[in-house]
């Protein structure tokens, strides 16, 4: 009878390790699979990283071209917009280029011109008029006897930055101003012009037609011009009338740089990219905002 019971208490405890045994092999399994499926999919993208490196070197090198093109040429004689290609690294890379000043810098514009943007874009003239004086009001400071902000700072119901606008997406937090109307706003604003004007030469249809006075055939009538006497800048300006006040044809050495990589497997990225040029030293220029695509 004692051996019986020995044995059984035997078999229960091999059964026991068996059992643990099985549970350990089975979590090792498991484990392991994990880790070879973490494995392939690491090798899946390691090419999809390898590209976004590729892409930022020949974004960099189409900055560090479009400098030289700048650099290349004297101050007064500097293109306020160009194109150009290159290829590299099993890649085409297009490039297009433009002085800042064909956009309407929120922090530097003056209030018709502001207006006139959000009815070129859209807005009735009594709507653009607030949304104008809304602009202005955030980008300056309070001061006595300010009739054109205060009566808004008292009652928007919101604390508006009272400096400068550091970014143009900021644009969109502007209480009252429709986000529909705010996105549309920021393919034609910037805040890295520092000039009231804009420049006719480059500015689109859009940020023409937002000059004061301005009718459609007259734009129509500038873009005419621009097509077939790019040079005569001179003859751009009278036909603008009295909306010359707000027009110029200089740029200034803030670029947007717009990179276009085309990849040889069929993959495609784009980079637009502010950039400030500078005059001399060793840094030809710094980067004041860049979006990414790819």
């Amino acid at each position: 009878m004692r051996a019986e019971k020995f044995n059984c208490t035997a078999s229960g405890k091999d059964g026991f390790v068996l059992v643990a045994v099985l549970w350990i092999l089975g979590l090792l399994s498991a484990a392991v699979s994990i880790y070879a499926i973490f494995v392939i999919d690491s090798a899946k993208g390691l090419p999809f990283y390898d590209e976004r490196l590729k892409a930022d070197a020949l974004v960099s090198a189409a900055l560090e071209l479009t400098a030289y093109h700048q650099l290349n040429a004297a101050p007064p004689s500097r293109p306020t917009q160009g194109q150009f290609s290159f290829r590299l690294g099993g890649a085409n890379v297009a490039v297009e280029f433009q002085s800042e000043v064909a956009r309407l810098d929120l922090n530097a514009a003056p209030k018709p011109l502001l207006a006139g943007l959000f009815v070129a874009l859209g807005a009735n003239r009594s709507d653009a008029e607030m949304y104008s004086d809304r602009v202005v009001s955030w980008r300056t400071s309070p001061s006595p006897g300010d009739k054109l902000s205060a009566p808004g700072r008292a009652n928007t119901g919101y604390r508006q930055r009272e400096g400068q606008f550091p970014h143009p997406y900021e644009l969109t937090l502007l209480p009252g101003l429709p986000p529909a109307l705010a996105q549309r706003a920021l393919r034609f604003v910037t805040v890295y012009s520092g000039r009231p004007e804009v420049n006719v030469r480059d500015a689109a249809p859009e940020v023409l037609a937002a000059l004061p006075g301005m009718s459609e055939k007259l734009v129509t009538a500038v873009l005419m011009q621009r097509q077939t006497s790019p040079q005569d800048g001179e003859a751009l300006l009278e036909l603008l009338g009295a909306s010359k006040q707000y027009a110029t044809l200089e740029g200034n050495n803030a670029l947007r740089v717009r990179a276009n990589v085309a990849f040889d497997n069929g993959r495609r990225a784009s980079s637009e990219v502010v950039i400030l040029v500078f005059q001399a030293g060793d840094q030809p220029f710094s980067i004041f905002s860049r979006r990414d695509e790819l």
